[in-house]
């Protein structure tokens, strides 16, 4: 059923959403490996800051388990307010949800380098809560592509779906036809996938060469996802993902 399901959105409708998809994967391996890389904490993985909180407990080096919990806290209040965020602009269509959270991304992304850069009081902490704070929003307004749950800011799971769509694929017993929506799914996934490592790879580089001032590419990135998406026509999902 959920692959005839798969199978009736059409290709346009699949397009679009894996043109944001690997875009927004992007920002997310970006912001989570610069974030890493300047206040040691991940601002997207949630497992790997409960790895960092677990080792600090260990280590007894209480002030080290303060990173890592802001994160989480921070990236689980995105979410929520991004559902939030989304009822009232239901009433507003002239005001999609994915732009205006890419928008709200933008300012806190710019607002978390700046503090950085300018070497405020306590610049570290709101740092990673802005930044946690602006993926949170992302994972929770941009949850389905082609027809199927996507995430944009952590992948683990993905790639779990990806390894047992391709032993699926290799090892049933029924000869299916050449083309599937589960062929779809994983050439999304596998984009995703590069998408994010590739961000990772870009937003680690960037910001070890121009310090703090290197997160601002993530931001550079979703402006461009913004004006691309306020062109296209916005769906809204009956399984319940936000309208963009």
């Amino acid at each position: 059923m959920r692959n005839l399901q798969e199978e009736t959105v059409p290709t346009d409708v699949r397009q679009t959403d894996a043109a944001l998809s690997f875009g927004l994967a992007f920002v997310g391996g970006y912001g989570d490996a610069a974030s890493f890389v300047l206040a040691k904490t991940f601002t997207g993985g949630m497992t790997g800051n409960l790895v960092l909180g677990a080792i600090a407990v260990a280590a007894h080096d209480w002030w080290a388990i303060l990173g890592p919990f802001s994160a989480i806290v921070s990236f689980f209040i995105g979410v929520l307010l991004s559902t939030l965020i989304a009822r009232p602009l239901k009433a507003w269509p002239s005001w999609p949800l994915l732009p205006t959270v890419m928008g709200i991304e933008v300012i806190l992304i710019v607002a978390a380098s700046v503090s950085l850069e300018a070497d405020m009081p306590h610049g570290v902490p709101v740092f990673v809560v802005f930044v946690s704070l602006a993926l949170g929003l992302q994972n929770g307004a941009f949850r389905r592509a082609g027809g199927i749950s996507v995430h944009t800011t952590f992948v683990t799971g993905m790639i779990t779906r990806l390894i047992s769509r391709e032993v699926e694929k290799h090892t049933s017993e029924v000869t299916l036809p050449p083309v599937r929506a589960g062929d779809t799914e994983i050439g999304l996934l596998s984009g995703i996938w590069i998408a994010f490592v590739l961000g990772a790879g870009t937003g680690a580089a960037m910001v070890l060469h121009f310090k703090a001032l290197g997160m601002l590419g993530a931001a550079l990135v979703l402006v461009w996802l913004i004006l691309r998406s306020s062109g296209l026509p916005r769906r809204n999902d009956s399984r319940g993902t936000p309208p963009y």
